[in-house]
């Protein structure tokens, strides 16, 4: 009886690697670890109930600086950087995901996605994007001597603003993430059904 259980399960799809799940999982800690400083930092109310207003600049700082060290480290993976290679490809099946994502069409079949849909693509860009942006005016808020006036205030304005639009940004992918229980799965366990494979990466051939 267990073994015909166990043939008429339906396979799962290898989707993520141990170290691909790893880079995930410690850039999602350290980034949360700046949201969380940052917001200490600049909302009286949790300042107030936090204090030790230095020890949260540096750990902040800190945490900060190694945002890149998962990415340089998973760098050794051969799966990571073949996902790296789809993530970096834009091709006229994501034109295609992201008119039908613009006019709120949720039908699977108008939604055609490689191993990452073209959501997915944008967010990955985007936020590797920002990071190095905020990681290059913390630089010149933290070495206040070696830069001009002018570029630590211009650093500061777009620093914090910047962190602002991540908090969003962040919270929409959380969000996302929340309401697909298969996508949650296939980054805590690195696979994921054939039937959620189809039917949301259809061009994906693992």
């Amino acid at each position: 009886m267990t073994m015909s259980l166990r043939a008429d399960a339906p396979a799962g799809v290898r989707r993520f690697s141990p170290t691909e799940r790893w880079v995930h999982r410690t850039t999602a800690a350290l980034m949360g670890v700046c949201v969380l400083t940052a917001a200490c930092l600049y909302v009286p109310q949790l300042a107030e109930l936090v204090g030790r207003r230095e020890l949260v600049v540096r750990i902040h700082e800190w945490a900060g600086l190694a945002l890149p060290v998962p990415v340089l480290v998973g760098l050794a993976s051969r799966a990571f950087r073949a996902d790296l290679g789809h993530l970096n490809r834009f091709g006229p099946h994501d034109r295609t995901w992201l008119r039908a994502a613009l006019h709120r069409d949720k039908r699977p079949a108008s939604r055609p996605a490689g191993k990452f849909n073209a959501g997915q693509k944008l967010y990955a860009s985007w936020i590797a994007g920002a990071t190095l942006v905020m990681l290059g005016t913390g630089l010149m808020m933290w070495f206040t001597h070696l830069t001009p006036l002018i570029w630590r205030t211009s650093a500061t304005f777009v620093h914090d603003w910047l962190a602002l639009t991540i908090g969003i940004v962040l919270a929409g992918h959380i969000g996302m993430a929340l309401a697909d229980p298969e996508s949650r799965k296939g980054m805590r366990t690195g696979s994921v059904s054939r039937e959620w494979a189809d039917r949301e990466h259809p061009l994906w051939r693992p």
